[in-house]
């Protein structure tokens, strides 16, 4: 190649990956503007309120919330800050005061404090100054898994067995006249050590099975931490929930019935005693965690789907997998990620933390444990800096410290190749189905690899087949994979290796029905592969680089380079959009190299 060929090719290189990279929703199938709104999912704020608190916190504002006689306190102006930035990213007022007190109990504030005057709960401050209407759990939706329920299920069930007299060990009518709904009660033998204790466990059992059993009505997974959540707040809407309890709970004072409702809920639920946050390894005791967001969750007004959506989001960041996925090996829709941010946050308050140092850590995590780790790393880029057009802050700044380079180095990677293959006489097509195929055997090895140690045994997959259109004609299932993927597999489970065809569309509803039942494991063992690969697919860089490069090489049209990648992406193909955004940048290349 001679020099002025070289210095075109660096020219082109320059200008694709600016233009790639100028408009962070160009890199993504995702409508990621809308979630800066809070349309579609909440991860906007929550990362916009992980950058207040983490300001806040750092420069030394207390997270207590005190037993004070006082009508302001510290707290308040955290709770409002962090509602505020949550409002102004689309979050509305219930969901802003709980992604508000979740992030901040994470951070450290209690969930409780004094009685009875002075009282404070984290849950209803926030509610109060959110400026929103306390609603019962009944009303409260879960997370979309699919379907949703509503906290209904764990309130009838409680009410059922309480009008049975199955719920309290003590019966009012037996209580003498005079006696009960006082002092004698309330802070006396009977009530500390047999009613509240005695309803706190029987209630949080009842309801944490009757919302999984719910679930599973409704055609769902029984997701453990939501069930347990929802059992616990069902039993704290009615008990003394800040009650004392007898001491072989714990230390008398310590430990009130909202714990004994998260401990009972923890383990009908089935839960891990312990949770251990990623990065930092601080241990949680789950049943306190339970206790105490179920508090939270029955003062906080009234959620809706995605405000709970987003809950699920910030527990993600605990190793054990509690809930959601934003924060795990698999990489979700880019409206799951926001667990990355909460973590970063709680690095970021560790004694002697920079923002450099905890960009490193997300970095060596991501590379560690995702299946995908440059998608992962993309996803993380692009939420951060859309985020910062709500707040900027320390978390944001982490994030984009920790992505930027993996980001350059992708997009550079790509466009290099992209132009020496059209240069050779690739064409486009073969172009963009060869980075996908690489992508599938990355996703295949790596996620091989890490359900194998996990497992204790061998885990593999190979998907033989990955189309569209697998049981549809409509324009929009031949187009888009994600509507109507067709895939066909090879999975080894230990010993034993099958061969599936027709996953989705067929052996799925079999196995589901009771046909073929022998084949669940296997389907188990290969659902985060297909996730990964028909989820995260919504990060469209193997389109949108080598468009923008054959355009701005001048091989063709901005529109037909689009639109010839978005057809032969298979899994970048994403859905609806990617081809107006490959042509935006496209069109940047081009106007960059014509000036």
């Amino acid at each position: 190649m001679d020099k002025t060929s070289d210095q075109q090719r660096e020219k082109v290189l320059l200008a694709s990956v600016m233009a790639a990279a100028s408009n962070p929703g160009w890199l993504t199938s995702d409508r990621v503007e809308a979630l800066a709104g809070g349309h579609g999912m909440l991860n906007i704020p929550v990362v916009a309120v992980c950058n207040v608190i983490a300001t806040e916190l750092r420069r030394g504002v207390s997270p207590e919330v005190k037993f004070a006689d006082a009508v302001h306190q510290p707290i308040d102006d955290l709770l409002a800050k962090a509602i505020q930035v949550a409002k102004d990213g689309g979050a509305d007022g219930a969901n802003a005061a709980l992604i508000a007190a979740a992030i901040l109990y994470l951070a450290g504030a209690n969930a409780q404090v004094g009685i009875p005057a002075g009282n404070r709960k984290l849950g209803s401050s926030a509610r109060m100054i959110a400026g929103v209407s306390r609603s019962g759990l009944a009303a409260v939706p879960t997370a979309k898994m699919n379907n949703k329920i509503s906290g209904f299920a764990a309130v009838s069930a409680v009410y059922d067995a309480m009008i049975k007299g199955e719920l309290s060990p003590i019966q009012g009518r037996d209580i003498p006249e005079g006696v009960g709904g006082g002092v004698m009660v309330g802070h006396g033998a009977l009530g500390e050590d047999f009613i509240f204790p005695g309803m706190a466990e029987k209630g949080a059992a009842v309801g944490t099975k009757a919302m999984m059993d719910a679930m599973s009505g409704a055609g769902m997974p029984s997701q453990k931490f939501l069930s347990a959540l929802f059992g616990a707040a069902a039993i704290l809407e009615i008990i003394h929930p800040d009650a004392d309890v007898r001491e072989e709970y714990g230390p008398y004072g310590k430990v009130t019935s909202a714990y004994v409702a998260g401990m009972s809920a923890v383990r009908t639920a089935g839960l891990p005693e312990k949770l251990h946050v990623r990065i930092t390894g601080k241990e949680v005791d789950t049943a306190k965690l339970i206790g105490d967001l179920g508090l939270i969750l029955k003062d906080i007004g009234g959620p809706t789907v995605i405000g709970v959506m987003a809950l699920d989001e910030i527990v993600s960041i605990f190793e054990e997998g509690l809930a959601g996925a934003g924060a795990g090996p698999v990489n979700p829709p880019l409206g799951h990620v926001c667990g990355d941010a909460v973590i970063a946050l709680l690095c970021l308050l560790e004694d002697g933390s920079t923002e450099q140092g905890v960009a490193k850590a997300l970095r060596e995590r991501r590379q560690a444990t995702s299946f995908d780790p440059d998608t992962a790393m993309i996803a993380m880029n692009i939420i951060g800096r859309k985020a910062t057009q709500v707040c900027n802050g320390p978390v944001t700044n982490a994030m984009i410290l920790s992505s930027t380079p993996v980001l350059t180095r992708v997009l550079y990677d790509r466009a290099c190749r992209t132009y020496d293959d059209l240069s050779a006489g690739k064409s486009l097509g073969d172009i963009v189905r060869e980075l996908d195929h690489e992508r599938q055997l990355l996703v295949e090895r790596r996620g091989a690899e890490a359900l194998t140690k996990a497992k204790g045994k061998t885990v593999k997959v190979h998907f033989t087949k990955i189309a569209k259109g697998a049981r549809r004609s409509s324009k929009m299932a031949a187009r888009w994979l994600a509507f109507d993927p067709a895939l066909d597999a090879e999975v080894t489970l230990g010993d034993e290796t099958i061969h599936m065809e027709g996953i989705i569309n067929r052996v799925v509803p079999e196995v589901a029905q009771g046909i073929g039942r022998e084949r669940a494991p296997f389907l188990s063992a290969l659902a985060p592969f297909a996730s990964e690969l028909l989820l995260a697919g919504n990060v469209i860089i193997n389109v949108t680089v080598p468009a923008v490069v054959a355009a701005a090489m001048g091989r063709m049209s901005p529109s037909d380079a689009a639109l010839e990648a978005q057809s032969a992406g298979i899994i970048s193909a994403g859905i609806p959009g990617t081809k107006a955004k490959a042509e935006a940048a496209a069109l940047v290349a081009v106007d960059t190299l014509a000036l």
